[in-house]
This record gives C-alpha cells, sequence and structure tokens, in this order.
C-alpha cells in the first residue's frame, strides 16, 4: 500500500508560509539534493541570513551512484549552492559518529533477522542532535532541513505534523528527535508539493534544479545490502529455507539480504509463490504464503510518545515508511505501546519504525516493531 495524493503539479506555484527573518541567522542542512537547496533558498528569500552545513558521513565508493550525503558530488553540489546564493558553506566530518550511530547498528540488526531503519537512527542521533550543537557555534537561531514535514511551537508545547505532500512526507523519520532541537527546526517545504519544489529551484536558478532524486539508503546507493554486508564484516548468517512445518526447502547466502514479505531472490523454483514470513537470528528463515504475512496486532518498543496517553486510543499507524497509515486502537504501556488494527496489516517487520497519528496528521508517537 502506498500514499495517496490529491495534488497535482497543475497547482499554480505557491510561496511556503515561512516566518519572516529579518536578518536572523539559520543554519541549513545542506546535502547536495535539490530540496535542501530550495529550502535555503526560500528562507533566504524571507530575509534569512542563511548557512550552509554538510555532514560527512560516509565515503561512497567511486564505482556506486552518488547518494544523498555520502558521495563528494553531493558535497560539491551543496557548495555550489551555496556560492549561488551567496552564502558561507562548512563541511563537518561526522564519520566516526555515523558508523558508530547507524552504520554498525544497521549491521547488527540485519544479522539478527531484523530490518532496521537507519534514517530514523541517524535523525535522532547523529544528524539533527549535531546540527544543533553546530548552530549553537555558528549564532543559528534557527535549524533548517529539506524534509517533507511541519512543525509548529506553542509555548513550550512542540507539534509534528505530515508534510502536505503525502507521497513525500518525511515525518515518520523525525518522530524521535527531541523537542528541544524540534522547537527550533524549519521545514520550508513542508507546505509545498515536490514539484512546486523543483518550480521554486527553476524560478530561484538553482544549479541543482534538476538533479534526480535518490531512491536507496545513502550509504547503500545500489540497494545491495548483502553485498553492502559482507563487504563490511566479511562474512554473512547463512541459513536454511524452512516452510511453517519446519521442513527444508533450500538455502540463502544471507539473512542480510531478507526481510518480512520478500519474494524475489529465494531461489526456490516453480511452483506456489512463497513470501519471508519470519527472518531467525539463527540464520534460517521461514517462508509461506502471503495470507500469512497477515496480522492485526504490532508490538512497539522503544517509544518516544509526543503526546502523552495513559488510556487507549484511537489513531491512524504507519508500520514502515511507504505505508498507508492504517485505523487501530492504540494501547501505551509504558515506552512500548500495543497498536491493534481494525483489518489486517501485511508484512509487519520487526526492526522497522512504527509511527502514530492523530487525525492521520499530528505524530503521537513512534518506536521500533518489537
Amino acid at each position: 500500500m502506498s500514499e495517496t495524493n490529491d495534488l497535482t503539479s497543475a497547482e499554480p506555484l505557491a510561496s511556503p508560509e515561512i516566518e519572516a527573518g529579518n536578518g536572523r541567522r539559520a543554519l541549513v542542512a545542506m546535502s547536495g539534493g535539490v530540496d535542501s537547496s530550495v529550502a535555503a533558498a526560500l528562507l533566504q528569500e524571507a530575509g534569512w541570513d542563511v548557512v550552509g552545513v554538510t555532514l560527512h558521513l560516509w565515503d561512497a565508493p567511486a564505482d556506486q551512484a552518488v547518494g544523498r550525503c555520502c558521495a563528494p558530488e553531493d558535497r560539491a553540489d551543496a557548495r555550489v549552492t551555496c556560492e549561488h546564493l551567496g552564502a558561507p558553506h562548512y563541511v563537518i566530518d561526522e564519520r566516526e559518529s555515523f558508523r558508530a550511530s547507524v552504520i554498525d547498528p544497521f549491521l547488527d540488526e540485519y544479522a539478527s533477522g531484523r530490518t532496521p531503519s537507519p534514517c530514523v537512527h541517524c535523525n535522532r542521533t547523529v544528524k539533527l542532535l549535531r546540527l544543533g550543537e553546530i548552530a549553537d557555534r555558528l549564532g543559528c537561531e534557527k535549524i533548517a532541513t529539506g524534509h517533507y514535514a511541519r512543525v509548529e511551537v506553542e509555548g513550550e508545547e512542540v507539534r509534528l505534523f505530515r508534510g502536505r505532500d503525502r507521497n513525500k512526507d518525511q515525518s515518520y523519520f523525525l518522530f524521535g528527535v527531541p523537542d528541544s532541537i524540534l522547537k527550533r527546526m524549519i521545514f520550508p517545504l513542508g507546505n509545498l508539493i515536490k514539484d512546486q519544489s523543483r518550480q521554486h529551484a527553476r524560478r530561484l536558478g538553482l544549479p541543482n534544479a534538476d538533479k534526480p532524486d535518490s531512491q536507496e539508503l545513502c550509504f547503500v546507493p545500489d540497494g545491495d545490502v548483502r553485498g553492502f554486508a559482507k563487504k563490511q564484516r566479511g562474512g554473512l548468517n547463512e541459513g536454511r529455507l524452512l516452510d511453517t512445518e519446519g521442513n527444508v526447502l533450500g538455502t540463502h547466502e544471507g539473512i542480510e539480504g531478507l526481510t518480512v514479505g520478500q519474494r524475489r531472490g529465494l531461489g526456490l523454483g516453480g511452483g506456489k509463490k512463497r513470501f519471508v514470513l519470519k527472518v531467525l537470528k539463527s540464520g534460517d528463515a521461514i517462508v509461506g504464503d502471503e495470507d500469512d504475512l497477515l496480522d492485526r496486532q504490532v508490538s512497539v518498543s522503544d517509544v518516544s510518545w509526543r503526546k502523552p496517553f495513559s488510556k487507549p486510543f484511537r489513531a491512524s499507524v504507519r508500520i514502515r515508511y511507504r505505508h498507508a497509515a492504517a485505523p487501530a486502537e492504540v494501547r501505551p504501556e509504558g515506552n512500548s505501546l500495543i497498536a491493534v488494527f481494525d483489518e489486517p496489516q501485511r508484512a509487519i517487520t520487526p526492526g522497522q519504525a512504527c509511527v502514530v497519528y492523530i487525525d492521520d496528521e499530528e505524530v503521537a508517537a513512534g518506536g521500533f516493531i518489537a
């Protein structure tokens, strides 16, 4: 299931409502992509003194495609954009912390049979917390990114909302960002759809206005998780493919390349379609019918509560980034929660982020599928 979007590029180009800067300084996280470039340009247009900062997180191999923050070409694009805007640009080396907080846990999760959510961990550890420290050093009042999300600050209350473009909404990745950082955030693209961002990029003459979007993880741009894991760790957690009765159907080259709901690449030949139902830490994986992927309940741990709840409540719940939020009853249990969906959901996957929305708009909580 995927999000639907009633907005089209035929809509007139709108200028997002951005608080007037009046010369105040804002740090803009520059990835080299068009979204962060438009965010910087729109802020400058609104009177902000913009400072571009690129975090050097990972070194992409020369034979891999350009990522979002890992290739020299991306850092160069960020620099050229800042030159176009007449804004200073800084590159900060965060490779060591990215390895410790994102890459190693990513590899550990896959090796233990879970499917990680590295972008969530990156935002709430390496990226935005570090940008907050850098913003203080550079005298920046605000921190801006190219995320498609919205934030509202009412006194001491900080509220996080989905972006207007449901196909690009990135609030899913931001549920764990602490209020101390989120209250300083500006999301200039939060009320735009992607096509409008492109139009603004062309209107403002940005040098990367037509740069393609990245579709994969920035550190695995070719999508080959198993190959990446083997290169980083020197080996894989190989095992057997079992049916639901425990019969051996075949073998696989490493659970690092498997995830719940997967059908392709199992090497089981003809016959009925089989899907990965469960990946075991031992290295074995259980496969079965597609109907076996359906479940109505999900248990979520390490929950960050954005709004206080003590009793069960109704909400919309997303179990992966490209999942259409589904109606459910959410039962709080301290730092955990249980969501019971009105209708069974497909491929509830351990390790993936699970995000809870009130009125399908405001982020109430988020955690990781247990």
